[in-house]
């Protein structure tokens, strides 16, 4: 389990944890953050209030889909390889996102070990 790490001063408005989608060769894609790779599926534990950056650095595009917890205002699913997602947790609860991969490995040219992951997210608002 992940907990939140502050970005910015004091004077910062709200918290915010960054993540990002990175291209490894076993099942191509994990969620990295500032410490390291932590997989294909992971957990965070935020603070109300809280904004979750996710960049796609990943050469593939994204579909992201939201599968429980207090609905979130996502917008297009669609998140391009090189740009930033941000998501504020308003409301306490648990939300469940996933990442599909729009183009495969294979399409891309990229060499991996297995099928290609689609990434799982649970996040504890508190």
């Amino acid at each position: 389990m992940l907990a939140l790490l502050p970005v910015g001063g004091a004077a910062a408005a709200s918290p915010t944890f960054r993540m990002e989608i990175v291209h490894v060769v076993r099942n191509c894609h994990v969620w990295s953050t500032a410490t390291g790779q932590v997989g294909p599926s992971t957990r965070l534990t935020l603070k109300r209030g809280t904004r979750l950056q996710i960049r796609v650095s990943c050469p593939m595009d994204f579909d992201f889909a939201q599968t429980a917890g207090p609905k979130l205002p996502l917008g297009d699913p669609r998140t391009h390889t090189g740009t930033v997602r941000t998501i504020v947790f308003t409301k306490a609860g648990v939300y469940r996102l996933t990442a599909k991969n729009v183009q495969s490995s294979e399409e891309m040219g990229l060499q991996t070990l297995g099928p290609d992951s689609t990434l799982t997210l649970t996040i504890v608002v508190k």
